[in-house]
């Protein structure tokens, strides 16, 4: 069953962790201790679904989706079973980058992140799907989620 209150799971964690309100997002990952470069900082976890199911949920759920394609065949629903991983940002310029090895999805920092500073990862989403706004803010912001 989907959660409803935004949590952190701390066994999937490596580093203090926040949830506040985003200005990118409803919700975002906040650092609560400074984040080193090229650490691991969490593990999105969920439900281990299949193509033919992860095709039923996104069909299914207008808005507020937490599916991320760990493979060809394997989706993780973050909504289900989530280690909180699920609530980080995207931003067109992220201080996370995303590891899959050995059938886990990892987020790892890709630089220094300072106390406070919100967690954001590039999603990376398809050119050839429906175009997502972005409104990362950044400097280097592309328009959309999408990939150009």
């Amino acid at each position: 069953m989907p959660r409803q209150e935004p949590r952190i799971d701390s066994q999937y964690a490596c580093f203090k962790l926040v949830i506040k309100p985003s200005g990118i997002h409803r919700h975002g990952i906040y650092a609560g201790e400074f984040i080193p470069a090229r650490r691991k900082v969490i593990e999105y976890t969920g439900e281990r679904i299949n193509r033919k199911e992860t095709r039923r949920r996104s069909d299914a759920q207008a808005k507020m989706i937490y599916l991320f394609t760990l493979d060809n065949y394997w989706t993780l629903d973050g909504s289900v079973g989530g280690s909180g991983a699920e609530y980080i940002n995207h931003s067109c310029d992220p201080n996370i980058a995303t590891w899959i090895t050995r059938g886990h999805i990892l987020y790892m920092s890709k630089r220094p992140i300072k106390k406070g500073e919100e967690l954001t990862v590039d999603y990376h989403f398809a050119k050839d799907i429906e175009t997502v706004i972005c409104k990362c803010g950044s400097e280097m912001c592309r328009g959309t989620i999408n990939l150009k």
